[in-house]
């Protein structure tokens, strides 16, 4: 029996799919399609819809799968890469809150500021978790949240990043794996797991709303129903 595999690389600018056989390695099939950022931001704010990055990823497996010439039910597994430390924000229903900070939205940096002072300095953070706190990374999108937006923090269930949100899509369960987690300035990346002191600098009950860390080698989920 074949044994086909599909690749998802979701980024910033773009997202691609491709085909490969199992057996020797062939990329079989792929596609791609283009996107932007949502337009006329104030300065600093880099944001996305995150159904676009769905959108993208419905149409460019459709693609590879078409000009690979395969069935799709002898496909075996799905790998997804995308941008890290964006910030996807979700309800209680799994719904997203609002569009997603990305990694290159600088509008954070007050937070970050406000982050490392509360934690007594940056050596002090660097000791915790490892990493300091850019305005990048995760964690400075979160407090934004708290401070600009209460209504939206008050809904919030789940911190996902794209990547993750893509694997929530696809089948149904949040986690994240460890590389994804330590560009959010809230794993300490010598123990590989969530950093209650830092976690806490934003909000004392933000720790129930991360996701589990698994290690990137172990399986998400099966693939859902709504999405095969």
């Amino acid at each position: 029996m074949p044994s086909f595999f599909i690749g998802i690389d979701s980024g910033t600018q773009s997202t691609k799919a491709i085909v490969v056989n199992g057996d020797n390695g062939q990329v079989l099939g792929s596609a791609s399609k283009t996107y932007g950022l949502i337009p006329k931001l104030p300065p600093g704010f880099k944001e996305q819809h995150p159904r676009i990055w769905i959108d993208a990823v419905q149409e460019t497996v459709h693609g590879a799968i078409r000009t690979a010439k395969v069935k799709p039910g002898d496909v075996r597994a799905i790998g997804v890469s995308g941008q890290q430390h964006g910030f996807v924000p979700l309800d209680r229903n799994g719904d997203v809150i609002r569009p997603a900070k990305l990694w290159c939205d600088t509008s954070t940096a007050p937070q970050c500021d406000e982050i490392i002072r509360k934690l007594g300095g940056l050596k002090k953070v660097i000791a915790l978790i490892g990493n300091g706190v850019p305005s990048g990374f995760t964690a400075s999108k979160i407090l934004w949240l708290k401070q600009k937006e209460p209504a939206n923090f008050k809904k919030l269930a789940t911190v996902l990043l794209p990547h993750d949100y893509i694997n929530y899509w696809l089948t149904g369960r949040a986690v994240m794996e460890h590389g994804d987690a330590s560009g959010t300035a809230l794993m300490d990346v010598r123990l590989r797991k969530w950093r209650e002191e830092v976690v806490g600098a934003i909000d004392a009950d933000l720790m129930g709303k991360l996701p589990k860390i698994q290690d990137s080698s172990l399986p998400v989920g099966p693939l859902g129903r709504e999405a095969a």
